[in-house]
């Protein structure tokens, strides 16, 4: 697998890099996204590639089920990079559908780590089982999920205005909060919040 990324580096240098040398030049000495994207470490949601960004205009935190930890250094540290160095006006928080995440809070795990993660998540089920019925079908199961995956983008905006950094900046107006929703199945990427 590492040759076959290695030979689409060389397809990559000779059909952007090579076309493109003024873009990459610049990138080589500084960056200045425009965006801070938190989103899935799901390996079929791309950020550079669903959205049609260039290098350089995205800067990007993912994690299992585009979540926002509360009290996290690691987090923390990159939401004030962003804000206070990059200088990023927009910061989106991105879900999306057939959630690996999502389904990990109906099951038990004998994982370390991953129960502990999704307990960042477990509010977003619940809010959603207080609204609905006990599904009964596979179609209203699927629904379920995709509500659960729906709020939890929604709680995990309300996760990222517990940051000082992010209150700041969201009351100077210096930058806006976005809540958007990648189908796979689709390939659409819509706004939600």
């Amino acid at each position: 697998m590492i040759e076959k990324f290695l030979e689409g580096n060389e397809r990559f240098r000779e059909d952007d890099f090579k076309k493109n040398p003024d873009h990459y030049n610049a990138l080589a000495s500084s960056q200045h996204p425009v965006v801070l994207w938190i989103g899935c470490s799901d390996s079929r949601v791309d950020p550079e590639r669903i959205t049609g960004a260039q290098a350089g205009e995205i800067f990007v935190q993912r994690n299992i089920g585009n979540i926002v930890p509360v009290h996290d250094w690691n987090f923390a540290t990159v939401l004030e990079y962003a804000l206070n160095h990059l200088q990023v006006g927009d910061i989106v928080i991105c879900g999306h559908s057939d959630c690996g995440a999502i389904k990990g809070l109906d099951h038990e795990s004998d994982d370390a780590y991953v129960p502990l993660w999704l307990n960042n998540a477990m509010e977003a089920k619940r809010r959603v089982e207080t609204r609905i019925q006990v599904p009964k079908t596979p179609e209203e199961e699927d629904l379920r999920r995709r509500l659960i995956e729906i709020e939890n983008v929604g709680l995990q905006l309300e996760h990222l205005r517990t940051y000082p950094p992010v209150r700041a900046a969201e009351k100077e107006g210096r930058v806006r909060l976005h809540g958007l929703y990648f189908d796979l199945a689709t390939g659409e990427l819509k706004k939600i919040f």
